[in-house]
């Protein structure tokens, strides 16, 4: 599995960023690929994604929270039987600073499949680090402005 990963501090409490992040269905606000995360139960540890793709394809996969620990750890993984090709997780973690301040990381790891949607998905993940980046530098802009 290939890993993107970048952490910055942000002028939030610990708090107030988790319940951001806590349903995954405003990640589209910040990572520009991801169409929607939809919640699948009716407590939101179970989602479905749907990521554009090259030439207006889509890709679309479920995955499970494995990890809820408020307000300091959030973690996510495909759920294998929704579609077996596409793999991937995600780990955010949030430190607190003291005076409103938080540490953010936010950690995907992936591997990509092979034949035509393999081809689709290298596509979408072409330079995954700095898509993490932009998504970390929108989420401060956003949770600074709350």
């Amino acid at each position: 599995m290939d890993k993107a990963t970048h952490h910055l501090e942000v002028g939030a409490p610990a708090q107030a960023c988790y319940d951001w992040w806590r349903p995954l269905t405003r990640l589209p606000e910040i990572f520009s690929d991801v169409e929607s995360v939809e919640a699948v139960t009716g407590d939101g540890t179970r989602t479905r994604w749907k990521v554009a793709g090259p030439a207006g394809s889509t890709v679309e996969w479920e995955a499970r929270i494995t990890e809820d620990s408020p307000p300091h750890r959030l973690a996510w993984t495909t759920v294998a039987q929704s579609d077996p090709d596409v793999t991937n997780s995600g780990v955010v973690r949030f430190e607190d600073k003291g005076d409103g301040r938080t540490e953010l990381e936010v950690s995907l790891e992936y591997s990509l499949p092979g034949g035509k949607l393999g081809e689709a998905v290298a596509a979408l993940l072409a330079n995954p680090q700095r898509k993490v980046e932009r998504a970390c530098t929108e989420f401060k802009r956003i949770i600074e402005t709350r």
